[in-house]
């Protein structure tokens, strides 16, 4: 299966940056895996975990305003190596903690058009480029984004510009949100044309409507496939899901983004590797055949998963 968002032959497997631009995140055991947090050693850190998945042969990667200085680090990473990457980035949630971990709060969301426009040349200059993919951040009904005509409007010029507009998504919404988007249009065309959202064994709730969007022609990536870590060994597993591992010798990690990358809409499945040592496990992924529908059973609810989700605690 190729990609709309790849070069031939590229791996499917992309590198989200969430965890490596900022020290405070909500990845279980995130706060352990980075030794040193001040920004030179994370931005050395980044650069080396970059490397690797270039090495690797991954081709995207994936960055947003709210990621601390990620799309800073990524920027610097490419102008320094020449590399002809594929960049995703976000707008609509402004990072806020300062560099702190223990930050009452670490973003703040806004949709409107002052974020986006204040924020558009933010991230030009941080990357040295324009993004190939830029995302509303977690787009939802209730922020009213999708029926904002001036935000819309403005999108819409990115569109025209060459970039390909789209919308993240969050939260048990996750489908109808989506839903709406398919149907947006401004002067009878509709601006978006990808969506990056959370798809994994225990939230697959999103699935028909991402099988939808690509149908629709847009470009799919699937975020949080190891659901920040819960499917990563890092808590008590399922019994089906630690049998399989078992059984195909991969690590649990391994499992959830080979079962993200089996479904037959994903364009792309991010890695959110904080560590090298992550990453080469995640890589396994890319080399796993085999039958995951066992694992149906540990989809939960949707709202009992983001409820879960908004519970874990930053680092």
């Amino acid at each position: 299966m190729t990609s709309p968002l790849l070069p031939p032959h590229a791996p499917r497997l992309g590198l989200g940056l969430a965890a490596l631009g900022r020290p405070g995140y909500i990845n279980l055991g995130h706060g352990e895996d980075l030794t040193d947090k001040t920004v030179e050693a994370m931005r050395e850190h980044a650069w080396t975990v970059l490397d690797r998945a270039w090495a690797a042969g991954l081709r995207y990667f994936d960055a947003a305003r709210s990621y601390g200085r990620a799309e800073d680090f990524l920027g610097g990473w490419l102008r320094e190596r020449g590399y002809p990457a594929t960049v995703g980035s976000k707008w609509g949630y402004t990072y806020v903690a300062n560099w702190r971990t223990d930050a009452d709060t670490h973003e703040i969301k806004s949709h409107d058009l002052d974020t986006l426009d204040r924020q558009w040349p933010e991230t030009l200059e941080a990357l040295g480029r324009q993004p190939d993919l830029y995302l509303i951040h977690s787009a939802t009904l209730a922020t009213g984004v999708l029926e904002d005509v001036r935000v819309l409007a403005r999108l819409a010029e990115r569109a025209a510009g060459g970039v390909r507009v789209g919308l993240s998504t969050s939260g048990p919404g996750q489908a109808e949100t989506l839903r709406r988007a398919l149907e947006v249009a401004v002067d009878g065309v509709n601006p978006f044309s990808a969506v990056q959202a959370t798809w994994n064994l225990l939230e697959p709730s999103a699935g028909t409507a991402l099988a939808e969007a690509d149908a629709a022609g847009w470009a799919v990536v699937v975020k949080e496939a190891v659901a920040n870590g819960r499917l990563a060994g890092r808590a008590t597993l399922p019994p089906a899901l630690a049998e399989l591992c078992a059984g195909l010798n991969a690590t649990p990690d391994a499992v959830a983004l080979a079962a993200a990358l089996a479904q037959p809409w994903a364009d792309g499945v991010l890695s959110g590797a904080t560590t090298v040592e992550q990453l080469e496990s995640n890589l396994q992924a890319l080399t796993l055949a085999g039958d995951f529908s066992g694992l149906a059973g540990l989809a939960e609810s949707p709202a009992s998963y983001w409820r879960t989700r908004a519970g874990l605690a930053w680092n």
